[in-house]
């Protein structure tokens, strides 16, 4: 028996124990600014969408000079965003705009992937009644 003694010694359990605690902690924490960082800027292509797709309908309604898509792509950027698509709908006064904002890990310069958001400015749909 007493070749099996060193089995139930437990000298070493509490370093294993808290080397799995730190990282639970880690992998919690990574999850929560990864959740985190996605919502920003969630919200922020949300904000930027609207203002593009706003100015790009003041636009083509005539209360200010220049083409709808360039006025949402400028507006789109200076919210640090970048424009996918801009489309002047068939009655002329009406944008539908689509932005991406990307979420990056800076600490390694690494693009996880884009937040994107679609907005519509203008006269009620033509097809709506």
């Amino acid at each position: 028996m007493s070749g099996l003694h060193f089995l139930k010694d437990e000298s070493g359990n509490g370093t294993v124990t808290v080397t799995a605690l730190v990282a639970v902690a880690i992998i919690l924490t990574c999850a929560v600014l990864l959740w985190t960082a996605a919502t920003h800027a969630s919200m922020r292509a949300a904000s930027a969408a609207d203002l593009a797709a706003l100015a790009a309908a003041d636009t083509a309604r005539g209360l200010r000079a220049g083409d709808p898509c360039g006025i949402a792509g400028s507006v789109s950027a200076e919210n640090d965003a970048l424009l996918q698509s801009c489309a002047v709908e068939a009655d002329g006064t009406s944008v539908r705009v689509t932005v991406s904002v990307p979420v990056n890990f800076t600490a390694l310069d690494v693009q996880l992937f884009d937040a994107t958001a679609r907005a519509r400015a203008g006269a009620p749909p033509l097809d709506q009644r």
